[in-house]
């Protein structure tokens, strides 16, 4: 082994942990757009006169350009490094956030939903590679749940207090303070966030282990993309994350809302609260998936078994007699904490690569995520459409229990899937292979 550089022990957490807290509350704002749609629909529809499907497109705006953005991040996390990435991103969404609060139409708002998609998509991806170089490897995925943990704290804002918030400002007004939020974050990125320790003037994590250090990347990145693509042991971790994840952040972020108004009669702010607790408990589920899959030293097992329970929830919501109250809360908080397990999967592709390049890899099983979000927002937007008798409210399309149906089975047919790619995971042992 390695003698151990000196270096100041206390210096270094306290660097780690203002790097780590500056790039998670850019984080949190990301997880704030993807899921505040769901409780200004009611909003949205009113300002633009929408059907359900070009409701379901406005909100997807945001992960059409995520989606396509996510190997460019992964690739722009692992040359230009974390901290211009993020702030360049931060700023973009803060730009975005402001046109979409100001827009006068809707094809204004999907520009400005665009624009901020096209800013937060480089956030979770940079902030897994600082996360990759920040900390040890055995550390990997408990701190991956805690960053979707304290992530998830900006779509917990974005559920009920966010609805409550609306009470006295206007939803434009909420945009704008967020895009604010989002230009101060890339000024205290520029200012405070590195790439590496290195770049901070501390020895390398595998250093202070005393071991040597991962070797930097020495190719073309369009060679490394090529290589990381092609590896086939990756691809099961994007449509894990396809089928389940993205189907429930497009039932968590749109639809979760609307069906608890149509079928249960709640308010607004009644409504949330059930958004409130799937996003709480996909938070503690993230957390304690990530802790679980370090201290078993596996990684398969939580991602499996959180792919099967998530089956089984889906289809507690189609076929269980569930109302208003303990038994929504239970099936909304449950399906939510099951889901959290696909965060294992990054940790899987991460060591399934030279670190170097782990961004891609990360970036690629991500994709996967938002493709599902983006496509699923307005596919079960469709498939209410298909069966709505015409009933409407106030200018808002009012669907009926027989249409929500509809888009419950098609988000146990998405699950389903991913439960069979789940069974396709190389098992990493926590450790590169």
């Amino acid at each position: 082994m390695a003698k151990i550089p000196d270096f100041d022990r206390t210096d270094f957490l306290l660097r780690r942990r203002l790097v780590f807290f500056i790039l998670v509350t850019a984080y949190m704002t990301v997880f704030f757009h993807r899921m505040a749609p769901a409780v200004v629909a009611e909003d949205l529809a009113n300002a633009f006169q929408t059907t359900g499907v070009a409701l379901g497109s406005l909100a997807a705006a945001y992960y059409y350009i995520y989606t396509a953005m996510q190997i460019p991040a992964g690739v722009l996390a692992d040359t230009l490094g974390s901290r211009k990435t993020v702030t360049i991103g931060s700023f973009l969404a803060g730009c975005g956030s402001i046109l979409f609060a100001l827009s006068a139409d809707f094809d204004t708002a999907v520009m400005g939903r665009l624009l901020v998609g096209l800013g937060v998509s480089v956030v979770f991806v940079g902030l897994m590679k600082s996360n990759a170089v920040w900390y040890a490897e055995r550390e990997y995925g408990r701190i991956s749940g805690l960053t979707l943990l304290l992530g998830n704290l900006g779509s917990i804002l974005a559920a009920g207090p966010l609805a409550l918030l609306l009470t006295a400002v206007s939803w434009r007004q909420a945009f704008i303070g967020v895009g604010i939020l989002s230009l101060v974050l890339a000024l205290l990125n520029w200012i405070w966030v590195r790439n590496s320790p290195e770049d901070a003037g501390f020895p390398s994590v595998q250093e202070q282990q005393g071991l040597p250090s991962f070797p930097a990347r020495d190719r073309h990145w369009i060679s490394d993309l090529r290589d990381v693509v092609m590896r086939r042991d990756i691809w099961p971790g994007f449509w894990v994350n396809f089928g389940i994840t993205g189907t429930f952040f497009a039932f968590a972020g749109l639809w979760g809302v609307p069906l608890m108004r149509d079928l249960h009669g709640l308010d607004r702010a009644g409504a949330s609260l059930y958004t409130t607790v799937a996003l709480f408990g996909f938070a503690i589920g993230a957390f304690k998936a990530g802790w679980l899959s370090d201290r078993i030293g596996r990684r398969k097992p939580v991602i499996v078994g959180g792919a099967a329970l998530t089956c089984l929830f889906w289809l507690g919501l189609i076929l269980l007699p569930w109302h208003n109250g303990w038994s929504g809360l239970l099936l909304y908080g449950g399906l939510g904490v099951v889901t959290g397990g696909f965060v294992v999967t990054y940790a899987a592709a991460k060591e399934l690569l030279p670190p170097g390049v782990s961004g891609m890899g990360i970036a690629l099983v991500n994709t996967g995520l938002f493709l599902g979000a983006a496509l699923m927002q307005p596919a079960f937007g469709w498939t209410l459409d298909l069966t709505w008798d015409g009933m409407m409210n106030e200018g808002v399309r009012v669907y009926a229990a027989g249409d929500y149906q509809n888009g419950l089975w098609l988000s146990f047919s998405m699950a389903t899937m991913a439960l069979l790619a789940a069974t396709r995971i190389r098992e990493t042992w926590c450790r590169h292979v």
